[in-house]
């Protein structure tokens, strides 16, 4: 069996390995020589480590989409990057996160502690396109139709959730181990909280349009309003609350959308 078979047969796993290779070793050469030396992260290594690793899934989507299958299919995922006309309606999703940041924040800063309540920054306005348009190239444009091939739509989203979760392991340790202390696991946990509902709510509404532009304003819309609307500068303890209220918050969403849209998150694809 020759390479070129190889990573058609394998090319889920092939995927991962090389989406992870890039990312996590462009942010260890980042990051790694100040977190071993001690020394402080500026705003400058975070947003480098952040286009270090969304370098990783949009690179090897690229890459395996070459190599699967040709020039084909480097043409497929490029004109489904362009498929914007969809019912109105399935732009509506895109209000769930905002809604729910605030809804929560608004809560905690009454209830918890004003570092909770919601800011306006404009780091996500940046940040939310960028991890929408590179993180989607990869995952929902190449990685989830062959994922799929075999599966329900909403097993492919949990178990694709899970990855997801331990692809952000390494650079979120380097940037906030440090700062956190014994707070980073528990502040860990709920952040993954919330990427398994956002992987089940991306590919709800990409199995209701064939949209990947709109997974990737999905993407966008999460990201994005997270830097717009969470201050940056919260005591660890806060940030363990936040996410971990948030994580739940956002599950109880994406179970309620599971339940009433269970024929099109449960349909195997022929």
């Amino acid at each position: 069996m020759n390479n070129q078979s190889f990573v058609k047969r394998h090319s889920v796993a092939v995927f991962f390995v090389l989406a992870f290779a890039i990312s996590w070793i462009s942010t260890f050469a980042i990051a790694g020589p100040k977190f071993l030396a001690g020394e402080a992260f500026e705003l400058s290594d975070i947003g480098l480590m952040a286009v270090g690793m969304l370098n990783g899934p949009f690179f090897a989507g690229l890459i395996m989409s070459y190599l699967v299958d040709g020039k084909a299919g480097l043409k497929d995922l490029f004109s489904r990057m362009k498929k914007i006309k969809v019912a109105w309606r399935w732009y509506l999703p895109l209000l769930i996160f905002p809604a729910l940041l605030l809804l929560v924040s608004v809560f905690l800063g009454v209830f918890v502690s004003p570092e909770l309540a919601p800011v306006f920054g404009f780091f996500g306005v940046v940040g939310g396109p960028m991890a929408g348009l590179l993180e989607e190239t990869g995952w929902m444009g190449f990685v989830y139709p062959k994922m799929k091939a075999k599966r329900s739509a909403l097993t492919v989203a949990l178990y694709f959730g899970f990855i997801h979760i331990v692809w952000h392991v390494l650079a979120d340790f380097l940037a906030n181990n440090a700062a956190f202390g014994g707070y980073w696991l528990p502040y860990f946990i709920g952040f993954g909280l919330h990427i398994i509902p956002l992987r089940v709510l991306i590919v709800w509404v990409y199995e209701n349009t064939q949209s990947l532009p709109l997974a990737m304003l999905m993407h966008a819309s999460s990201t994005g309003f997270y830097g717009i609307l969470i201050s940056t500068t919260m005591a660890p303890v806060n940030w363990v609350i936040f996410y971990n209220i948030y994580g739940v918050a956002l599950c109880l969403v994406a179970a309620v959308v599971a339940i009433k849209y269970s024929k099109t998150l449960k349909v195997k694809s022929t």
